[in-house]
C-alpha cells in the first residue's frame, strides 16, 4: 500500500490573508481555493489484489484578475509566508499576461455566498476496513473464474473512493467550505475461444455517495450473467458492417454518446476557441443559439448540479456559483451552453450557470460538463416507449449495452462508438449476441433520428469519472442520467462499398 501524507487543510485565516493581499495589490478580482484530496483505489486481478493506493494531497491555488488579465499560482505549503509569496507571484503573472491581452476579461456577477456543503452519505467509505473491501473483490473474481473451463481466462474488479475538501474565498466576500464524497465499483472478465478474446463488464456507476453504494449482493449476483455473456460473446458472429440499421441503446451505452456529442460541444470555452485540446472546439457556435434543431422535438437535454448523488453534484462550483439546473437542448432546440463567469459575460448573460471546476489545487478552473442528462419521454407521449416495447416494435436492429471504443472529430460533428455487448433483434425478439459492432453518425443527424424514448421508470444514473480536458490535462467527473432510446437508419461499421 502506498500512502502519501500532506499538511492539514489551511484555516480560513489563510484565506483571509490571501484576500487582503489581493485587494492591496489593486486587483479587480481574486480568489483562493484551499484543497485536500484523499483517494483510495483497489484493483483485483484473478485471485490477487494487484493494486491498493491510499493517497492524500493538499495545497492551494490563487487566481487574480488585474487590468483584465488573469494570473494564477499555486503551492502545497499552506503557511502565511507561502500565501504571501504565491499572491505576489499570481499578481506578477497577471501583469505579464496583460502585455499580450487583446480583450480584457470581464466576469458575470454572482451573489455573495457564506455556506457549507457536504455530500449526504450513510457510510463513510474510508471507515470501512481494507480487509472487507479486498475480500469483496476477491470474492467477485472467484465467482467469475468458476467459469474457467467454459472459457473465462481473466477476471478483474475494482473499488474507488474519493473525498475532496475545499475552502473557497473571493474578494467579493464569498466564503464556502465543501466536502465531496465519491464512490465507484465494478468488475469484468475475458473469455477466450477460437483465437479470439472478448470481454464483458458490469458497474455500479460512479456517484457522489457513501459506501452504501457498494451493494455486495448486487455485485455478486451479476457475476454469473456477466461470465455467461462473455462466453456467448466470444462465440458470437461478428456484427454487420457497411449497412444502415435501427439501434436500441441502453443507458449504459447512451451516456457516453451524450457526453461526447452534447456535453463537450456545448462547453462555451470550446465554442469560443479558448479550449481546443482533446477533440477540438465545437460546431455549436453562438449564432446557432435558439435556432439549431439539435435533436428531434421530443428530445430534451438538461443539466442538473443539484441531482441527488450525481457525480457532478456539489453545492457550488469553483467560482462560488450556486448549483443549479437548466436545459441546453429543449424540445430539440439548442437553448443554452455550459458557462463559467468569464464565458457567461461574453455571451451577454448576467450570471454563470456554475460549470467552473479544477481537479486540483494546482490547476486553474475551467468550464467542465456538469451532470447532463436525457429526460425521459413524456407520459403518454407518442414517442415514449419502454425498452421492451422498443424491442417488440423493431423488425430488425441491434441492441447495445455498455461502452467500448469511440472517436469524434475536431468540432464534435462526426463520431463513432462501440459498446460492451450487442444483441441482434429480429421481428420484435432478441435472437442472439453479436460482437465487434460499431455505429457512426453526424451529431445533429443522430439526435434527430431518435423515434422512441424510454420512460421515467427506466432512468439510470450512468456517468464517468475520467473526463479529460485541457493542457495540462485535468480530469472531471459527471453523471449523464438517461433512458433507453431507439434510433433509426444509423450507419453500422464502415461505409458501404456500394
Amino acid at each position: 500500500m502506498m500512502i502519501k501524507t500532506a499538511p492539514e487543510i489551511a484555516t480560513t485565516d489563510l484565506s483571509t490573508l490571501a484576500i487582503d493581499l489581493i485587494r492591496a495589490a489593486g486587483c479587480e478580482y481574486g480568489d483562493i481555493r484551499l484543497c485536500s484530496y484523499r483517494n483510495q483505489n483497489f484493483t483485483a486481478r484473478d485471485r490477487s489484489l494487484s493494486h491498493l493506493a491510499d493517497n492524500v494531497g493538499s495545497g492551494f491555488g490563487v487566481r487574480v484578475l488585474l487590468n483584465g488579465a488573469w494570473g494564477f499560482a499555486a503551492s502545497h505549503r499552506q503557511t502565511p509566508q507561502e500565501i504571501t509569496r504565491i499572491v505576489a507571484l499570481a499578481v506578477d503573472i497577471a501583469k505579464a499576461s496583460h502585455l499580450t491581452q487583446l480583450n480584457p476579461v470581464r466576469l458575470a456577477p454572482v451573489p455573495i455566498q457564506r455556506d457549507r456543503y457536504i455530500t449526504p452519505i450513510e457510510i463513510d467509505p474510508f471507515l470501512v476496513p481494507i480487509s472487507e473491501k479486498t475480500q469483496l473483490l476477491l470474492g467477485i473474481n472467484e465467482k467469475l473464474l468458476a467459469y474457467r473451463e467454459k472459457g473465462i481466462k481473466k477476471a478483474h474488479s475494482f473499488l474507488r473512493f474519493a473525498r475532496e475538501d475545499k475552502t473557497f474565498a473571493s474578494t467579493e466576500g464569498t466564503l464556502i467550505e465543501q466536502t465531496i464524497y465519491r464512490t465507484y465499483s465494478g468488475f469484468g472478465c475475458t473469455a477466450v475461444a477460437n483465437g479470439d478474446a472478448q470481454s464483458r463488464s458490469y458497474e455500479r456507476p460512479p456517484l457522489n455517495i457513501g459506501y452504501e453504494h457498494i451493494d455486495k449482493s448486487d455485485l455478486l449476483s451479476q457475476t454469473d450473467r456477466v461470465a455467461e455473456e462473455a462466453i456467448e460473446k466470444v462465440h458470437a458472429p461478428v456484427g454487420p458492417s457497411g449497412i444502415r440499421s435501427t439501434l436500441i441503446l441502453k443507458p449504459s451505452n447512451l451516456f457516453l454518446t451524450i457526453h461526447e456529442s452534447v456535453g463537450h460541444p456545448t462547453e462555451l470555452d470550446r465554442v469560443y476557441g479558448y479550449e481546443s485540446n482533446f477533440a477540438g472546439t465545437s460546431f455549436a457556435t453562438t449564432d446557432k443559439l435558439n435556432k439549431l434543431q439539435y435533436a428531434a422535438p421530443w428530445v430534451n437535454f438538461k443539466c442538473d448540479r443539484t441531482q441527488p448523488a450525481g457525480r457532478g453534484t456539489m453545492g457550488y462550483d469553483d467560482e462560488g456559483v450556486p448549483a443549479q439546473e437548466w436545459y441546453v437542448v429543449k424540445d430539440g432546440i439548442l437553448v443554452d451552453y455550459l458557462t463559467d463567469r468569464e464565458t457567461a459575460y461574453r455571451l451577454g448573460r448576467n450570471t454563470s450557470n456554475g460549470c467552473a471546476y479544477a481537479d486540483s489545487w494546482a490547476n486553474v478552473p475551467m468550464v467542465r460538463i456538469p451532470n447532463l442528462g436525457l429526460e425521459p419521454g413524456a407520459d403518454g407521449g407518442s414517442h415514449t416507449a419502454t425498452l421492451a416495447d422498443m424491442i417488440a416494435d423493431t423488425e430488425e436492429g441491434i441492441l447495445i449495452d455498455g461502452i467500448g471504443s469511440f472517436s469524434i472529430d475536431q468540432q464534435r460533428r462526426n463520431f463513432q462508438f462501440g459498446g460492451d455487448a450487442f444483441w441482434k433483434v429480429e421481428k420484435g425478439r432478441i435472437v442472439g449476441m453479436l460482437k465487434n459492432v460499431t455505429y457512426q453518425g453526424m451529431t445533429v443527424d443522430f439526435w434527430n433520428s431518435i423515434d422512441a424514448i424510454g420512460t421515467a421508470a427506466e432512468l439510470e444514473q450512468c456517468g464517468t469519472d475520467m473526463c479529460g480536458k485541457g493542457e495540462p490535462m485535468q480530469i472531471a467527473q459527471m453523471t449523464h442520467a438517461c433512458v433507453p432510446v431507439r434510433v433509426r437508419n444509423i450507419q453500422i461499421g464502415g461505409p458501404s462499398s456500394s
